[in-house]
Protein backbone atom coordinates (compact mmCIF):
# COMPACT_ATOMS: atom_id res chain seq x y z
CA UNK A 1 0.00 0.00 0.00
CA UNK A 2 1.08 3.08 -0.93
CA UNK A 3 2.64 5.77 1.96
CA UNK A 4 2.34 9.45 2.38
CA UNK A 5 4.11 11.63 4.60
CA UNK A 6 3.18 14.24 7.19
CA UNK A 7 4.41 16.40 9.62
CA UNK A 8 3.13 14.53 13.87
CA UNK A 9 1.31 17.60 14.35
CA UNK A 10 0.48 18.68 17.81
CA UNK A 11 -0.86 15.89 20.35
CA UNK A 12 -3.81 15.78 22.94
CA UNK A 13 -4.23 18.30 24.99
CA UNK A 14 -7.35 18.55 26.85
CA UNK A 15 -8.99 16.62 24.24
CA UNK A 16 -8.49 19.00 21.67
CA UNK A 17 -5.63 17.69 19.58
CA UNK A 18 -6.09 16.41 15.67
CA UNK A 19 -6.35 13.25 16.35
CA UNK A 20 -9.01 13.67 19.22
CA UNK A 21 -11.25 16.20 16.75
CA UNK A 22 -10.22 13.81 14.05
CA UNK A 23 -11.71 10.48 16.50
CA UNK A 24 -14.30 12.69 17.11
CA UNK A 25 -15.62 13.21 13.25
CA UNK A 26 -15.08 9.91 12.55
CA UNK A 27 -17.72 8.81 15.10
CA UNK A 28 -20.11 11.48 14.43
CA UNK A 29 -20.09 10.44 10.98
CA UNK A 30 -20.94 6.87 11.65
CA UNK A 31 -24.24 7.54 13.74
CA UNK A 32 -25.62 10.73 11.03
CA UNK A 33 -25.92 11.03 7.56
CA UNK A 34 -23.83 13.40 7.17
CA UNK A 35 -20.72 13.88 4.58
CA UNK A 36 -17.39 13.76 5.84
CA UNK A 37 -16.50 16.90 3.98
CA UNK A 38 -19.23 19.10 5.86
CA UNK A 39 -18.51 17.81 9.42
CA UNK A 40 -14.48 18.18 8.39
CA UNK A 41 -15.03 21.91 7.06
CA UNK A 42 -16.79 22.57 10.41
CA UNK A 43 -14.12 21.51 12.84
CA UNK A 44 -11.61 22.84 10.57
CA UNK A 45 -13.48 26.57 10.97
CA UNK A 46 -14.44 26.20 14.62
CA UNK A 47 -11.58 23.70 16.46
CA UNK A 48 -9.27 26.25 16.96
CA UNK A 49 -6.65 23.94 15.00
CA UNK A 50 -3.23 25.84 13.96
CA UNK A 51 -2.40 25.47 10.46
CA UNK A 52 -0.15 22.39 10.33
CA UNK A 53 -2.83 20.23 12.90
CA UNK A 54 -5.93 21.44 10.56
CA UNK A 55 -3.44 19.30 7.57
CA UNK A 56 -3.18 16.73 9.78
CA UNK A 57 -6.21 16.21 10.84
CA UNK A 58 -7.95 16.10 7.11
CA UNK A 59 -4.88 13.44 6.57
CA UNK A 60 -6.41 11.73 9.17
CA UNK A 61 -9.69 12.17 8.69
CA UNK A 62 -10.13 10.89 4.63
CA UNK A 63 -7.21 8.87 5.23
CA UNK A 64 -9.08 6.67 7.87
CA UNK A 65 -12.49 7.00 5.22
CA UNK A 66 -10.21 6.03 2.51
CA UNK A 67 -8.66 2.93 4.25
CA UNK A 68 -10.92 1.95 6.25
CA UNK A 69 -12.01 -1.42 5.25
CA UNK A 70 -8.33 -2.53 5.25
CA UNK A 71 -7.91 -0.73 8.48
CA UNK A 72 -11.21 -3.16 9.88
CA UNK A 73 -9.56 -6.61 8.59
CA UNK A 74 -6.43 -5.86 10.71
CA UNK A 75 -8.11 -4.26 13.47
CA UNK A 76 -10.64 -7.96 13.35
CA UNK A 77 -7.83 -9.70 12.83
CA UNK A 78 -5.43 -8.73 15.90
CA UNK A 79 -9.08 -7.60 18.39
CA UNK A 80 -9.68 -10.39 20.79
CA UNK A 81 -13.21 -10.35 21.24
CA UNK A 82 -15.65 -8.66 18.77
CA UNK A 83 -13.98 -6.05 17.31
CA UNK A 84 -17.28 -4.34 15.69
CA UNK A 85 -19.15 -4.56 19.01
CA UNK A 86 -16.48 -1.71 20.27
CA UNK A 87 -17.76 1.51 20.99
CA UNK A 88 -17.44 3.92 17.89
CA UNK A 89 -15.45 5.92 19.72
CA UNK A 90 -12.70 3.35 20.28
CA UNK A 91 -12.83 1.87 17.35
CA UNK A 92 -12.47 5.21 15.74
CA UNK A 93 -9.51 5.94 17.87
CA UNK A 94 -7.74 2.34 16.93
CA UNK A 95 -8.30 3.20 13.57
CA UNK A 96 -6.43 6.50 13.40
CA UNK A 97 -3.61 5.03 14.90
CA UNK A 98 -3.47 2.14 12.54
CA UNK A 99 -3.93 4.49 9.63
CA UNK A 100 -0.53 6.46 11.10
CA UNK A 101 1.35 3.53 11.57
CA UNK A 102 0.37 1.85 7.97
CA UNK A 103 0.27 4.90 5.99
CA UNK A 104 2.01 8.31 7.37
CA UNK A 105 5.99 7.45 7.20
CA UNK A 106 6.80 10.68 9.51
CA UNK A 107 5.20 9.99 12.37
CA UNK A 108 7.15 7.68 15.12
CA UNK A 109 4.75 4.57 15.42
CA UNK A 110 5.41 5.01 19.48
CA UNK A 111 3.58 8.38 18.75
CA UNK A 112 0.95 7.54 17.06
CA UNK A 113 0.03 4.64 19.83
CA UNK A 114 0.48 6.96 22.62
CA UNK A 115 -2.24 9.21 21.70
CA UNK A 116 -4.42 6.87 20.52
CA UNK A 117 -4.26 5.28 23.54
CA UNK A 118 -4.55 8.51 25.33
CA UNK A 119 -7.71 9.11 24.01
CA UNK A 120 -9.57 6.26 24.92
CA UNK A 121 -7.87 6.52 28.86
CA UNK A 122 -9.84 9.70 29.16
CA UNK A 123 -12.91 8.81 27.43
CA UNK A 124 -13.46 4.78 28.53
CA UNK A 125 -10.45 4.60 30.96
CA UNK A 126 -7.34 2.79 32.03
CA UNK A 127 -8.87 -0.94 31.28
CA UNK A 128 -10.27 -0.12 27.56
CA UNK A 129 -7.23 1.94 26.80
CA UNK A 130 -4.68 -0.96 27.92
CA UNK A 131 -6.83 -3.51 25.36
CA UNK A 132 -6.35 -0.67 22.48
CA UNK A 133 -2.36 -0.58 23.54
CA UNK A 134 -1.96 -4.23 23.16
CA UNK A 135 -3.60 -4.41 19.98
CA UNK A 136 -1.70 -1.45 18.41
CA UNK A 137 1.76 -2.24 19.11
CA UNK A 138 0.83 -5.98 18.24
CA UNK A 139 -0.37 -5.19 15.14
CA UNK A 140 3.23 -2.80 14.81
CA UNK A 141 5.37 -5.46 15.88
CA UNK A 142 3.89 -7.86 12.89
CA UNK A 143 3.03 -5.04 10.64
CA UNK A 144 4.75 -7.16 7.27
CA UNK A 145 3.20 -10.65 8.26
CA UNK A 146 -0.61 -9.45 8.43
CA UNK A 147 -2.50 -12.20 6.00
CA UNK A 148 -5.37 -10.91 3.81
CA UNK A 149 -7.85 -13.03 1.97
CA UNK A 150 -6.55 -15.67 -0.70
CA UNK A 151 -6.90 -13.94 -3.98
CA UNK A 152 -6.66 -17.27 -5.60
CA UNK A 153 -10.25 -18.73 -3.60
CA UNK A 154 -12.06 -14.72 -3.87
CA UNK A 155 -10.25 -12.33 -5.93
CA UNK A 156 -13.14 -10.02 -5.08
CA UNK A 157 -12.71 -10.45 -1.56
CA UNK A 158 -9.31 -10.06 -1.83
CA UNK A 159 -9.51 -6.41 -3.68
CA UNK A 160 -12.10 -5.34 -1.69
CA UNK A 161 -10.26 -5.71 1.41
CA UNK A 162 -6.62 -4.57 0.74
CA UNK A 163 -8.31 -2.00 -2.37
CA UNK A 164 -10.28 -0.83 0.73
CA UNK A 165 -13.93 -1.10 -1.04
CA UNK A 166 -17.23 -2.02 -0.37
CA UNK A 167 -17.66 -5.90 -2.55
CA UNK A 168 -20.32 -5.06 -4.04
CA UNK A 169 -18.84 -2.43 -5.57
CA UNK A 170 -15.72 -4.31 -6.60
CA UNK A 171 -17.87 -7.06 -7.93
CA UNK A 172 -19.89 -4.64 -10.06
CA UNK A 173 -17.01 -3.22 -11.91
CA UNK A 174 -15.31 -6.27 -12.32
CA UNK A 175 -17.84 -7.58 -14.07
CA UNK A 176 -18.68 -4.20 -16.44
CA UNK A 177 -14.62 -3.56 -16.84
CA UNK A 178 -12.67 -6.65 -16.33
CA UNK A 179 -10.18 -7.06 -13.34
CA UNK A 180 -7.17 -5.02 -14.79
CA UNK A 181 -8.96 -1.73 -15.55
CA UNK A 182 -10.95 -2.33 -12.52
CA UNK A 183 -7.49 -3.01 -9.85
CA UNK A 184 -6.23 0.14 -11.50
CA UNK A 185 -9.46 2.51 -10.93
CA UNK A 186 -9.24 0.97 -7.33
CA UNK A 187 -5.92 2.27 -7.09
CA UNK A 188 -6.35 5.71 -8.73
CA UNK A 189 -9.67 6.36 -6.11
CA UNK A 190 -6.96 5.74 -2.90
CA UNK A 191 -4.75 8.48 -4.25
CA UNK A 192 -4.76 11.23 -2.37
CA UNK A 193 -6.33 14.32 -4.94
CA UNK A 194 -4.83 16.90 -6.30
CA UNK A 195 -6.60 20.42 -6.25
CA UNK A 196 -8.11 21.09 -9.58
CA UNK A 197 -8.74 24.91 -10.24
CA UNK A 198 -9.83 26.43 -13.65
CA UNK A 199 -8.91 29.58 -14.80
CA UNK A 200 -10.93 32.46 -15.21
CA UNK A 201 -9.67 33.34 -18.74
CA UNK A 202 -12.32 36.36 -18.79
CA UNK A 203 -9.96 37.94 -15.98
CA UNK A 204 -6.32 35.94 -16.92
CA UNK A 205 -4.66 33.32 -18.60
CA UNK A 206 -3.64 30.08 -17.81
CA UNK A 207 0.09 31.22 -18.70
CA UNK A 208 -0.25 33.83 -15.84
CA UNK A 209 -1.66 31.73 -13.65
CA UNK A 210 1.26 29.46 -14.30
CA UNK A 211 3.71 31.87 -14.03
CA UNK A 212 2.13 32.74 -10.30
CA UNK A 213 2.44 29.34 -9.05
CA UNK A 214 6.25 28.52 -10.17
CA UNK A 215 6.99 31.96 -8.19
CA UNK A 216 5.42 30.49 -5.26
CA UNK A 217 7.20 27.10 -6.03
CA UNK A 218 3.75 25.35 -6.07
CA UNK A 219 3.81 22.10 -7.86
CA UNK A 220 1.36 22.42 -10.75
CA UNK A 221 -0.14 19.99 -14.18
CA UNK A 222 -1.65 21.60 -17.24
CA UNK A 223 -4.07 19.55 -18.00
CA UNK A 224 -3.62 18.04 -21.73
CA UNK A 225 -7.57 18.18 -22.37
CA UNK A 226 -8.25 21.29 -20.99
CA UNK A 227 -5.58 24.19 -20.85
CA UNK A 228 -7.45 26.40 -18.72
CA UNK A 229 -7.70 23.43 -16.19
CA UNK A 230 -4.70 23.02 -13.64
CA UNK A 231 -3.81 20.29 -10.85
CA UNK A 232 -2.26 21.95 -7.87
CA UNK A 233 -0.29 19.15 -6.22
CA UNK A 234 -0.08 20.45 -2.55
CA UNK A 235 -2.16 20.39 0.70
CA UNK A 236 -0.97 23.31 2.03
CA UNK A 237 -2.54 25.54 -0.50
CA UNK A 238 -5.93 27.12 1.01
CA UNK A 239 -6.81 28.17 -2.45
CA UNK A 240 -9.86 30.48 -1.54
CA UNK A 241 -8.22 32.56 0.73
CA UNK A 242 -5.46 33.85 -2.05
CA UNK A 243 -5.87 36.69 -4.24
CA UNK A 244 -6.52 35.10 -7.38
CA UNK A 245 -9.52 33.20 -6.36
CA UNK A 246 -11.07 35.81 -4.24
CA UNK A 247 -10.48 38.19 -7.55
CA UNK A 248 -12.26 35.77 -8.96
CA UNK A 249 -9.05 35.20 -11.44
CA UNK A 250 -9.43 31.16 -10.78
CA UNK A 251 -12.48 28.83 -9.76
CA UNK A 252 -12.16 25.45 -8.05
CA UNK A 253 -13.64 23.09 -10.39
CA UNK A 254 -12.21 19.43 -11.52
CA UNK A 255 -11.49 18.78 -15.49
CA UNK A 256 -14.18 16.36 -15.89
CA UNK A 257 -16.77 19.31 -15.53
CA UNK A 258 -15.10 21.97 -17.19
CA UNK A 259 -15.19 19.32 -19.96
CA UNK A 260 -18.96 19.25 -19.29
CA UNK A 261 -19.84 22.76 -18.98
CA UNK A 262 -17.65 23.07 -22.47
CA UNK A 263 -19.67 20.52 -24.28
CA UNK A 264 -22.51 22.89 -24.29
CA UNK A 265 -20.17 25.08 -26.64
CA UNK A 266 -22.53 28.40 -25.30
CA UNK A 267 -22.63 31.03 -27.05
CA UNK A 268 -22.42 34.94 -26.58
CA UNK A 269 -26.44 35.65 -26.49
CA UNK A 270 -26.91 32.41 -25.87
CA UNK A 271 -30.03 31.76 -23.07
CA UNK A 272 -28.80 28.82 -20.82
CA UNK A 273 -30.70 27.16 -18.17
CA UNK A 274 -28.48 24.97 -15.57
CA UNK A 275 -30.27 22.78 -13.31
CA UNK A 276 -29.15 21.53 -10.02
CA UNK A 277 -26.99 23.95 -10.32
CA UNK A 278 -25.01 24.29 -6.58
CA UNK A 279 -22.08 25.32 -6.31
CA UNK A 280 -22.26 26.62 -9.49
CA UNK A 281 -18.86 25.88 -10.99
CA UNK A 282 -20.76 24.76 -14.41
CA UNK A 283 -22.72 27.88 -13.96
CA UNK A 284 -19.22 30.24 -14.21
CA UNK A 285 -17.79 28.26 -16.70
CA UNK A 286 -20.63 28.85 -19.22
CA UNK A 287 -21.11 32.26 -18.26
CA UNK A 288 -17.18 33.00 -19.23
CA UNK A 289 -17.73 31.04 -22.35
CA UNK A 290 -20.56 33.75 -23.30
CA UNK A 291 -18.35 36.45 -22.20
CA UNK A 292 -20.75 37.42 -19.67
CA UNK A 293 -22.98 38.40 -22.27
CA UNK A 294 -26.18 36.39 -22.44
CA UNK A 295 -28.52 34.78 -19.93
CA UNK A 296 -27.94 31.71 -17.53
CA UNK A 297 -30.64 30.41 -15.16
CA UNK A 298 -28.74 28.81 -12.43
CA UNK A 299 -31.75 26.35 -10.80
CA UNK A 300 -31.30 25.36 -7.74
CA UNK A 301 -33.68 23.30 -5.50
CA UNK A 302 -32.14 24.05 -1.59
CA UNK A 303 -32.50 27.65 -0.71
CA UNK A 304 -29.13 26.60 1.62
CA UNK A 305 -27.03 25.94 -1.79
CA UNK A 306 -27.91 29.12 -3.46
CA UNK A 307 -25.70 31.08 -1.44
CA UNK A 308 -22.90 29.48 -2.45
CA UNK A 309 -23.67 30.34 -6.13
CA UNK A 310 -24.53 33.80 -5.21
CA UNK A 311 -20.76 34.09 -3.50
CA UNK A 312 -19.73 32.48 -7.11
CA UNK A 313 -21.35 35.36 -9.12
CA UNK A 314 -20.55 38.07 -6.66
CA UNK A 315 -16.45 37.02 -6.89
CA UNK A 316 -16.66 36.68 -9.89
CA UNK A 317 -18.47 39.65 -11.13
CA UNK A 318 -20.77 38.14 -13.26
CA UNK A 319 -23.84 39.80 -14.97
CA UNK A 320 -25.17 37.31 -16.94
CA UNK A 321 -26.43 34.94 -14.44
CA UNK A 322 -30.02 34.67 -12.56
CA UNK A 323 -30.00 32.62 -9.20
CA UNK A 324 -33.95 30.51 -9.48
CA UNK A 325 -35.03 27.74 -6.52
CA UNK A 326 -36.93 25.56 -8.79
CA UNK A 327 -37.36 21.47 -8.61
CA UNK A 328 -35.95 20.69 -12.15
CA UNK A 329 -38.24 17.99 -12.45
CA UNK A 330 -41.05 20.48 -12.89
CA UNK A 331 -39.25 23.92 -12.93
CA UNK A 332 -40.97 25.50 -16.47
CA UNK A 333 -40.19 28.76 -18.36
CA UNK A 334 -42.41 31.24 -20.56
CA UNK A 335 -39.60 31.94 -23.03
CA UNK A 336 -36.95 30.31 -25.45
CA UNK A 337 -34.23 28.08 -24.01
CA UNK A 338 -31.09 27.68 -26.48
CA UNK A 339 -29.09 25.21 -23.56
CA UNK A 340 -30.49 23.09 -20.78
CA UNK A 341 -26.88 22.15 -18.70
CA UNK A 342 -28.71 18.51 -16.78
CA UNK A 343 -25.99 18.05 -14.11
CA UNK A 344 -28.16 15.69 -12.37
CA UNK A 345 -28.04 14.46 -8.55
CA UNK A 346 -26.12 10.74 -9.03
CA UNK A 347 -24.39 8.26 -7.16
CA UNK A 348 -20.93 10.34 -7.47
CA UNK A 349 -18.71 6.58 -8.23
CA UNK A 350 -16.97 8.50 -10.06
CA UNK A 351 -15.16 10.90 -7.29
CA UNK A 352 -14.31 8.48 -4.51
CA UNK A 353 -11.03 10.36 -4.55
CA UNK A 354 -12.33 13.37 -3.15
CA UNK A 355 -14.81 12.06 -1.64
CA UNK A 356 -13.89 8.12 -0.41
CA UNK A 357 -17.00 8.04 1.78
CA UNK A 358 -19.60 8.07 -0.58
CA UNK A 359 -18.29 3.91 -1.38
CA UNK A 360 -19.19 3.58 2.13
CA UNK A 361 -22.91 5.28 1.96
CA UNK A 362 -24.09 4.53 -1.32
CA UNK A 363 -25.60 1.04 -1.72
CA UNK A 364 -26.90 -1.24 -4.96
CA UNK A 365 -30.22 0.13 -4.99
CA UNK A 366 -29.51 3.91 -4.57
CA UNK A 367 -27.94 3.82 -8.41
CA UNK A 368 -31.79 2.32 -10.01
CA UNK A 369 -33.37 5.23 -7.68
CA UNK A 370 -31.50 7.91 -8.83
CA UNK A 371 -31.84 6.70 -12.54
CA UNK A 372 -34.86 6.94 -12.16
CA UNK A 373 -34.55 10.74 -10.62
CA UNK A 374 -32.18 11.51 -13.38
CA UNK A 375 -35.24 10.60 -15.91
CA UNK A 376 -37.85 12.68 -14.77
CA UNK A 377 -34.82 15.54 -14.86
CA UNK A 378 -34.42 15.20 -18.63
CA UNK A 379 -37.96 14.14 -19.51
CA UNK A 380 -38.62 17.68 -17.90
CA UNK A 381 -36.10 19.24 -19.80
CA UNK A 382 -37.75 18.49 -23.03
CA UNK A 383 -40.29 19.80 -22.02
CA UNK A 384 -38.61 23.66 -21.47
CA UNK A 385 -36.08 23.29 -24.48
CA UNK A 386 -36.96 25.14 -27.25
CA UNK A 387 -36.33 23.38 -31.09
CA UNK A 388 -33.28 23.34 -32.30
CA UNK A 389 -31.90 23.81 -28.72
CA UNK A 390 -29.35 21.77 -26.97
CA UNK A 391 -29.56 19.58 -23.63
CA UNK A 392 -26.25 17.98 -21.96
CA UNK A 393 -26.79 15.88 -19.79
CA UNK A 394 -23.96 15.39 -17.19
CA UNK A 395 -23.08 13.32 -14.42
CA UNK A 396 -19.91 12.37 -12.01
CA UNK A 397 -20.52 8.79 -12.08
CA UNK A 398 -19.49 6.11 -14.43
CA UNK A 399 -22.53 3.59 -13.78
CA UNK A 400 -24.07 2.66 -17.22
CA UNK A 401 -27.61 2.83 -15.55
CA UNK A 402 -27.17 6.62 -14.53
CA UNK A 403 -24.80 7.27 -18.09
CA UNK A 404 -26.05 5.13 -21.00
CA UNK A 405 -28.87 3.55 -20.40
CA UNK A 406 -30.56 6.29 -19.88
CA UNK A 407 -29.11 8.35 -22.73
CA UNK A 408 -30.86 5.11 -24.18
CA UNK A 409 -34.36 5.02 -22.82
CA UNK A 410 -34.50 9.29 -23.35
CA UNK A 411 -33.70 8.69 -27.21
CA UNK A 412 -36.62 6.05 -27.19
CA UNK A 413 -38.74 8.52 -25.38
CA UNK A 414 -38.00 11.50 -27.04
CA UNK A 415 -36.96 10.88 -30.83
CA UNK A 416 -37.32 14.32 -31.33
CA UNK A 417 -34.00 14.78 -29.79
CA UNK A 418 -30.19 12.99 -31.46
CA UNK A 419 -27.23 12.51 -30.48
CA UNK A 420 -24.24 15.29 -31.38
CA UNK A 421 -21.43 13.66 -31.27
CA UNK A 422 -18.71 15.07 -28.27
CA UNK A 423 -16.11 14.31 -29.79
CA UNK A 424 -16.59 17.76 -32.37
CA UNK A 425 -16.53 19.75 -29.08
CA UNK A 426 -13.89 17.59 -26.76
CA UNK A 427 -10.76 15.87 -27.10
CA UNK A 428 -11.54 12.34 -28.65
CA UNK A 429 -9.21 11.01 -25.18
CA UNK A 430 -12.20 11.75 -23.16
CA UNK A 431 -14.85 10.54 -25.36
CA UNK A 432 -16.35 7.41 -26.31
CA UNK A 433 -19.11 6.20 -28.32
CA UNK A 434 -20.78 9.86 -28.71
CA UNK A 435 -20.21 10.60 -25.43
CA UNK A 436 -17.50 12.51 -23.22
CA UNK A 437 -16.56 9.35 -20.68
CA UNK A 438 -13.74 9.71 -18.50
CA UNK A 439 -12.29 7.49 -15.67
CA UNK A 440 -9.83 8.57 -12.89
CA UNK A 441 -6.67 6.06 -13.69
CA UNK A 442 -7.38 6.93 -17.47
CA UNK A 443 -7.53 10.50 -17.06
CA UNK A 444 -6.03 11.74 -14.09
CA UNK A 445 -9.67 13.26 -13.36
CA UNK A 446 -12.87 12.19 -11.84
CA UNK A 447 -14.88 9.73 -13.18
CA UNK A 448 -17.74 11.34 -15.36
CA UNK A 449 -19.78 11.58 -18.23
CA UNK A 450 -21.84 14.11 -20.49
CA UNK A 451 -23.96 14.06 -23.48
CA UNK A 452 -25.08 16.33 -26.02
CA UNK A 453 -28.14 16.00 -27.57
CA UNK A 454 -29.96 18.56 -30.09
CA UNK A 455 -33.86 19.08 -30.35
CA UNK A 456 -34.61 18.65 -33.86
Amino acid sequence: MEKVTSNRGGGVSGLTGARYVAVRILSRFERSDSYIDKLLAHELNHSGLIPKDKALLTELVNGVIRWKGSLDWVLTGFYHGEYQKCLNIVKNAMRVGLYQIMHLDKIPVPAAIDESVEIVKRIQGEKTAGIVNGVLRNISRNIDNIRYPNQEDDRVYFLAITKSHPKWLVKRWMEQFGRDFTEKMLDANNLRPPIIIRVNKSKTSPEEVIKLLIDKHVDHTQSQYLDSSISIQTQKSNISSTELFLKGYITIQDTSASLAAKLTDARPGNTIVDLCAAPGGKTFYMAELIKDEGKIISVEKYRSKIRFIKEGVDRMELKSVEMMRGDAREISFDEKIDIIMADVPCSGLGTLSKKPDIKWKREPEDIKSLASLQRNIMANAAKILGPGGVLVYSTCTIEKEENMDNIQWFLEEHPEFEIDPAGNYLPEDVCKDGFMQTFPHLHSMDGAFAARLIKK
